[in-house]
């Protein structure tokens, strides 16, 4: 036998024995399979595995399971990734459970969909080395444990589709989408995932992206998408994404896009409305602004107008003033603070941050201290009317416009405190002009400043130019430091009779420090009839300066300094000097005297929400309309969403109930009493702390382990929401056993329209039947916030999209603006706003008069 024949004879023999070895591995594989499902279909009891029903073979190994809707129960067989030459494992619509086995190392493997199964978990191993998959299905597998998306995806590199709805999958998008350049469908709806689009979404060629309707909600901008030119369907509702829709103008595939239910902000582009192929857009329960876009004919168009805050109703320009201040939002990203309350088309209109004189002509702009980054638009020019704009304690870069010098009534500009640059315009004489701590402003650039070093000296000029201007800066630090430590804080409005008492001021904005003699003063040295309510910590009291401006005064019990007392003493300090939001009581003023401790807050003189669910009766007031309850539900919901998310830091309330929200005289609500607040650091990880709170408000898994995320703070305002549909009490000794707590009977009690008339509160009016619709949707959402899992109840962004439609807007009257721009009927804080915005530009405090 030749050389060439023995060759021969040695491949071939060594073939046979490793197909015979493959075909053993797979009979023993196929063999376990037969009796870990069921029922077993019938063709399976040959012996010929590769002549089963749905099993395909190559040369006697297993390429293809396809059991597809066989209405399967039981398992897989966990060494199932030893069938090596495994290409297809379909195995839809059946009862399969258990976990999913890992499919590891299976190089052949093209195709796995295992949608709607009851699969348990998943190996954290599940891709690794799957170098040839193509697609990947695992949707609507409801009993997963939760699991994130892994980093080992990446092996995938011919990955063309996964789909994954409903499946339970939490955490971030992993930023890896730069590896599967044939990725076409990628769909993750129903889950919960947080965090932000990917910037590796800019370099992949994805076609279909469904990544709608997340539990707490994916966040940040849609930036990404204005660079995904493939795109074709774009389905993001149901989440917390801020900012402007970005321009599509590239996107000109797209025929199917839907952002409605985030925070989106800004106008609708036009490049979104010029579109070639689209079909069907959603951006309903936004916050949309500027003119309602209008679509071409072919278009299936779902605004929401009234959802969102566009100047009209129906298409056209909007006001010009109105126009120049949305060009300024813009250049400021559109913060959700102007969102809010820029409704309408006239700028005159409570717009926050916008004075009008009595002709409707904005004559100035305050946006200091509200943390705005981006530029200074030169839109304000177009504000002809102008007198005062305030814009310092910010993070605004960029240069100073020129055209705002050519202002006719411009008698103020403060950009202090900012990172600005350029050049600065010259000012009329007219113009007091305020710029401290901009430290690059009225220089040259760096470049500008590295090449005159250079030219004049080399290295050592270089070196002297940095230590003197580290030299300025830090005397430019001490001197800001020293001003705002030991400036003299504006004094109280009061006559020149009144008793001088001196003050300490405080660094904070709205805080000061005030002498237990005044706060004496005006309670009538905490007089019993002055006694607004008592708590575990003290006593509310009602306090009234001479020119009636009312205080609400809260003063810790005697003997507490070291106490828990002195720690919500500090906590409501520390807190309400870092947050500010219009349904968020505010913090006027402070006390520490010895064993005094004393905390001044705006008056709220409705008070309670308790007193109006509980007691209205005893107070011989009107009971709370459902639309106030709605409205209520609102307000609070916009106060604690911002508390979680939209603060410098992330809150946790941790004592929200109907006694600590206080109503104004228009019903409007505010969140109190933030004694027992805890700083969540990005407002998802838990903390261990020690139990606080009120029984009956308490999320189970705060109670059980004292571990607390922002989802306690949900789970206590779905109990609020059911007092307000039921107006009990969340905890109520008197009810039988099954029923005294609230939260537990609630969630038990199917919710119908029948048992939303039998249990509704009786005051309320349920023979309207939209009143009855809106009660049956508020208790559906109780539910949902109060069920047991956290991460099964939604965030506060979320909850407030679901209470918006349900309140028709109505604005309380108030007294319009007069042309002046300070005067003595204004409130503590306004006057304190006021005189710290324009320090002695108008004298209007005279120190030492309090």
């Amino acid at each position: 036998m030749d050389y060439h024949h023995c060759c021969s004879l040695i491949l071939g023999l060594t073939s046979f024995l490793l197909i015979s070895f493959s075909t053993a591995d797979d009979a023993a594989i196929m063999a376990k399979l037969s009796t870990s499902i069921s029922p077993t279909p019938s063709s399976w009891d040959r012996n010929n595995f590769c002549a089963w029903d749905g099993i395909t073979c190559d040369r006697g190994s297993v390429i293809r399971i396809n059991l597809s809707h066989m209405s399967l129960n039981g398992t897989l067989p966990s060494d199932l990734n030893s069938l090596p030459n495994l290409k297809n494992l379909t195995m839809q619509g059946n009862s399969l459970s258990g976990p999913l086995p890992t499919l590891s190392k299976l190089a052949s493997l093209e195709h796995v969909i295992l949608d709607g199964n009851n699969f348990t978990s998943i190996p954290s191993d599940l891709f690794q080395g799957l170098t040839n998959l193509r697609s990947f299905s695992i949707s609507d597998n409801l009993q997963l444990s939760p699991w994130s998306l892994p980093n080992n995806l990446n092996d995938s590199a011919n990955l063309q589709s996964f789909q994954a709805n409903q499946a339970n999958i939490y955490g971030t998008i992993p930023d890896i989408f730069y590896s599967f350049p044939k990725l076409q469908n990628l769909s993750l709806s129903y889950n919960n995932l947080t965090g932000s689009l990917p910037a590796s979404f800019h370099e992949s060629r994805i076609q279909n992206l469904w990544l709608n309707n997340q539990l707490q909600g994916l966040s940040g901008t849609l930036d990404v998408l204005s660079s995904m030119t493939q795109i074709s369907q774009v389905w993001l509702e149901g989440n917390a994404f801020t900012g402007a829709i970005p321009d599509l103008s590239k996107c000109t595939e797209l025929f199917d896009l839907h952002l409605g239910d985030n925070q989106l902000t800004g106008l609708v582009p036009d490049t979104i409305v010029s579109l070639p192929k689209l079909v069907n857009i959603t951006l309903k329960n936004n916050k949309l602004q500027g003119p309602l876009p209008v679509f071409g004919s072919g278009v299936k168009v779902e605004l929401g107008a009234s959802t969102n805050s566009f100047c009209l109703d129906k298409p056209g320009k909007c006001d010009a003033q109105v126009t120049a201040l949305l060009e300024v939002a813009g250049a400021l990203g559109y913060p959700m603070s102007m969102a809010e309350s820029w409704l309408g088309d006239n700028a005159c209109d409570r717009w926050e941050f916008v004075v009008c004189d009595l002709n409707n002509s904005v004559t100035r702009v305050n946006f200091a201290k509200q943390k705005f980054s981006g530029t200074i638009s030169p839109a304000f020019r177009n504000l002809t009317s102008l007198r005062m704009l305030s814009l310092n304690d910010n993070n605004l870069t960029g240069s100073i416009p020129d055209v705002l010098k050519s202002l006719p009534d411009l008698q103020l500009l403060n950009v202090s405190n900012n990172n600005l640059s350029g050049l600065v315009p010259v000012f009329p004489s007219r113009v007091k002009f305020s710029s401290e701590n901009n430290l690059l402003l009225g220089k040259p650039t760096i470049n500008e400043n590295i090449n005159t070093t250079y030219s004049s000296g080399g290295l050592a000029g270089l070196v002297t130019g940095i230590v003197i201007s580290g030299v300025i800066f830090v005397i430019g630090v001490i001197m800001f430091v020293s001003y705002k430590c030991y400036r003299v804080s504006p004094s109280k409005l009061q006559s020149e009779k009144s008793v001088d008492h001196s003050e300490i001021p405080s660094s904070k904005i709205g805080n000061v420090m005030i002498s237990v003699q005044v706060l004496q003063q005006v309670t009538d040295n905490f007089s019993d009839e002055k006694v607004l309510g008592r708590g575990g910590f003290g006593v509310v009291y009602e306090g009234e300066f001479d020119d009636g401006t009312k205080i609400a005064v809260k003063r810790m019990k005697t003997g507490m300094k070291e106490t828990k007392g002195m720690n919500e003493f500090e906590a409501e300090i520390a807190v309400l000097t870092k947050v500010r939001h219009r349904h968020l009581v505010a913090l006027l003023g402070y006390c520490a005297n010895d064993n005094e401790r004393l905390l001044v807050y705006e008056y709220m003189p409705q008070g309670t929400l308790s007193q109006h669910l509980f007691k209205w009766r005893e107070q011989k007031s009107l009971p709370l309309s459902w639309k106030q309850r709605v409205s209520i539900a609102l307000d609070v919901g916009r106060g604690v969403e911002y508390l979680h998310s939209m603060a410098q830091q992330s809150f946790i309330h941790r004592d929200l109930k109907p006694a600590n929200i206080l109503l104004d005289d228009d019903m409007r609500a505010k969140v109190a009493d933030f004694g027992l607040v805890k700083n969540a650091p990005d407002g998802k990880y838990s903390i261990d702390t020690r139990l606080a709170g009120t029984f009956g408000y308490l999320a189970p898994e705060y109670s059980a382990t004292g571990r607390v995320t922002t989802k306690v703070d949900v789970y206590s305002f779905g109990v609020v929401l059911m007092q307000l549909i039921t107006g009990r009490k969340a905890l109520d000794e008197t009810m039988p056993y099954e029923s005294c707590q609230l939260a537990a009977w609630f969630r038990r009690v199917p919710v119908t329209k029948e048992n939303m008339v039998k249990y509704a509160d009786k005051a309320v009016n349920t023979n309207d039947n939209e009143t009855l619709e809106s009660i049956f949707k508020v208790a559906e959402l109780a539910k949902h916030c109060t069920t047991r899992e956290p991460f099964h109840r939604p965030d506060m962004g979320y909850i407030v999209n679901v209470l918006r439609p349900l309140f028709e807007q109505w604005k309380p009257l108030r007294q319009e603006q007069e042309n002046t721009y300070y005067r003595r009927h204004m409130s503590l804080p306004q006057a304190l706003q006021a005189y710290d915005d324009t320090s002695s530009t108008i004298d209007v405090f005279k120190r030492n008069s309090f």
